[in-house]
């Protein structure tokens, strides 16, 4: 009987930036062979628009399908790794069954960002970009890649 694929959730605390950029970019870059969602603590009403404009300007990405969600509407499913890309969600995190492995990733929320308009999407840009090599070396560990057919991934 084939393994199940490999289930990963982002959480930070409005999931419309950060957690969401890194749902879209795992779920790209796994070329869709990691079960990948994304949640917060206080999801805001819709994705940021510089964190949908900076993974189209990055990868084309367009983040079709996704939108803030609840802790909520995830409890009790089951998860190989639970990644907070916030320190807030992270402490506030509920606990999901059968032990997925916790993951803590500090980032600097770019909804907070001061500056002009060119100077706020080049920091959405920056943590896209960081979002991308932390996933990537996340998915050259051993444990992940022998989960995840990630042979072809970019």
């Amino acid at each position: 009987m084939p393994e199940q694929p490999l289930r990963v959730l982002f959480i930070c605390t409005g999931n419309s930036a950060r957690s969401q950029m890194a749902e879209a970019i795992l779920r790209h870059l796994s070329r869709g062979q990691v079960d990948v969602a994304s949640a917060g603590c206080h999801p805001r009403r819709e994705i940021h628009p510089l964190a949908r404009e900076a993974v189209a300007k990055i990868f084309q990405l367009r983040m079709e399908g996704q939108s803030p969600k609840p802790f909520d509407g995830f409890l009790g499913q089951r998860f190989d790794y639970v990644i907070s890309v916030c320190d807030r969600a992270a402490e506030s995190c509920p606990v999901f069954p059968g032990a997925p492995t916790r993951i803590r990733w500090s980032l600097e929320d770019p909804a907070e960002a001061f500056g002009t308009d060119q100077e706020r999407r080049r920091v959405f840009e920056r943590t896209a970009r960081d979002l991308v090599q932390r996933i990537r070396i996340w998915m050259s560990l051993p444990a992940v890649s022998s989960r995840a057919d990630l042979s072809g991934a970019e």
